[in-house]
């Protein structure tokens, strides 16, 4: 028994030193596994780039400067040097030794995934021409409601509302710097509001009807052109770019003889920049509130109140003016004219005499702007007919309002914030002048020369600077009822006018350049 007792003892002993370990069984069935990652990780890691150690001008240490220590920064910039203290030869060797351990840190990616679906949404957006078409109308609709409902949109005017809200959206990224869109409106649309705003002008009524303040107007006209040759001299505006100060010079002296419809038509006859629009039309717009607010302040108040206010008021009722840079009135007087017939007939006849100017100018004056000659010939048929023309009036002018509107948004989405605020100081400061010098040589001429009432001379200078409606809008105001319908008529000739002066002034102010 003990034999055998001894001798199964021993066959057990035999078996556990045949048997192989637990550490063993799991290192063989782990040992394929582990192969089969390792060859994975090879195979990935050879179409990666390879781990690169820090390069000599970021190691800890350097050869040309022990001292120096450049960390790394996260970014893969590397912060300012900082000087190591001196240390043992074993201290310096750990440290030269770390240097050569220390992995080039990755360059953090300088844009998210989140950031680049962003962009690429956005680029899309921008590419895609009904969205660019959206946002201009959305702006355009932002100002008109903001001038109708509010107190400030009042104050600053539709126009300026659009364009600020533009300039914002685009530095902001919302809406793009260039789109076909905007080629669209300013080669296309902007011709358009042109004839759709002198309809009205018929000069044989204007003659008629305007007596003594059509001399006024034409003084104030002359007063204007003094006053930019006064200006320019002395601010020749060059900080808007070669060969674009006495453009924008030409485009501010249409204002002040017209209205806004003028500055955008001799603005795009004479290719102004897209900032120096937007600068220009912000720094005269605050110019011009400063200087109405000087004209009622000097005006006298119901110096005809005794006086009947009938034949001349009750016409003045007929005529239907909506100035581009105030879009309040548009949609009181004169909306039962407008109608789907009208608008219709109204942009037809706007069309075909955009088109019958670009071919005349194409015959007669090559490579020249179609602008002026479209504006003349919009007022030789008003005054051949216009009793036709005037059924549209009403039609005309919203439709004018809503395209000046709409270029005031490009102008505003082309332009750059900061170099609308590098360029509005100057601009400020040529306006003032220009219209400074414009008063004092209105009055001059007017008082000492012509031996004008002082009412016209105001009234007329409100039509120069501001346009039909706030000039008739003073005239009202002011308790002079009998001018309210000359305010207008000289208001429209302004219009009808200014484009051709402007641009015939500009060769004189290149010559005062030279």
């Amino acid at each position: 028994r003990r034999h055998r007792q001894n001798h199964k003892k021993d066959l057990v002993k035999m078996r556990r030193k045949a048997r192989p370990s637990e550490a063993v069984t799991c290192g063989v069935a782990v040992a394929p596994i582990a192969f089969v990652i390792l060859c994975l990780l090879q195979t990935c890691c050879a179409f990666s780039p390879p781990v690169n150690r820090i390069p000599s001008s970021r190691r800890i240490l350097t050869p040309k400067d022990p001292y120096e220590c450049l960390l790394p920064f996260p970014s893969g910039g590397v912060r300012h040097p900082r000087k190591v203290q001196p240390s043992s030869p074993s201290t310096l060797y750990l440290l030269s030794f770390a240097s050569d351990r220390v992995r080039c840190p990755r360059k953090v990616q300088s844009s998210s995934p989140s950031t680049l679906k962003a962009n690429a949404l956005s680029s899309s957006l921008h590419a895609d021409p009904s969205f660019v078409l959206s946002s201009v109308l959305l702006l355009t609709m932002a100002g008109i409601v903001t001038e109708r409902r509010t107190q400030i949109g009042k104050a600053l005017s539709a126009n300026i509302v659009t364009m600020a809200l533009a300039l914002l959206v685009a530095n902001l990224g919302i809406v793009p710097f260039s789109s076909p869109v905007y080629n669209l409106v300013n080669k296309s649309l902007v011709p358009l509001a042109v004839p759709l705003f002198l309809f009205d002008s018929d000069i044989r009524r204007i003659i008629s009807d305007t007596g003594s303040l059509l001399l006024a107007f034409v003084v104030g006209a002359i007063s204007t052109i003094v006053g930019t040759l006064v200006a320019f001299p002395l601010i020749p505006l060059k900080s808007l770019g070669v060969d674009q100060g006495w453009r924008v010079a030409c485009a501010l002296a249409a204002r002040h003889i017209g209205g806004a419809i003028n500055f955008v038509a001799v603005a795009d006859t004479l290719n102004v920049q897209s900032s120096a629009v937007s600068a220009a039309i912000a720094a005269d717009n605050v110019v011009v509130a400063i200087y109405f607010s000087i004209l009622f302040f000097l005006a006298k108040t119901g110096e005809e109140s005794n006086e009947k206010a009938g034949g001349a008021d009750d016409e003045g009722g007929e005529l239907t003016i909506i100035d581009p840079e105030s879009v309040e009135d548009s949609s009181s007087d004169g909306i039962s004219g407008i109608t789907l017939s009208t608008m219709g007939t109204s942009l037809c006849l706007s069309s075909c005499l955009v088109t019958l100017g670009g071919i005349l100018t194409r015959k007669i004056l090559p490579g020249t702007s179609s602008l002026p000659l479209i504006s003349l010939i919009t007022v030789a048929s008003a005054t051949a007919f216009p009793k036709f023309f005037s059924k549209f009036v009403s039609s005309g002018a919203a439709l004018g309002v809503l395209i000046m509107q709409m270029f005031f948004a490009v102008s505003g989405a082309a332009g750059s914030i900061k170099q609308v605020f590098e360029l509005a100081p100057t601009l400020f400061l040529f306006s003032g002048l220009q219209i400074a010098v414009h008063f004092a040589c209105l009055l001059l001429l007017g008082k000492l020369v012509f031996r004008l009432d002082s009412r016209d001379l105001f009234l007329a200078s409100n039509a120069n600077v501001g346009g039909p409606t706030t000039a008739a809008a003073m005239a009202k105001g002011k308790g002079w009822p009998r001018r309210v319908l000359p305010a207008l008529l000289i208001g429209v000739l302004g219009y009808a006018s200014a484009t051709a002066i402007a641009l015939a002034l500009g060769p004189l102010l290149i010559r005062l350049i030279s």
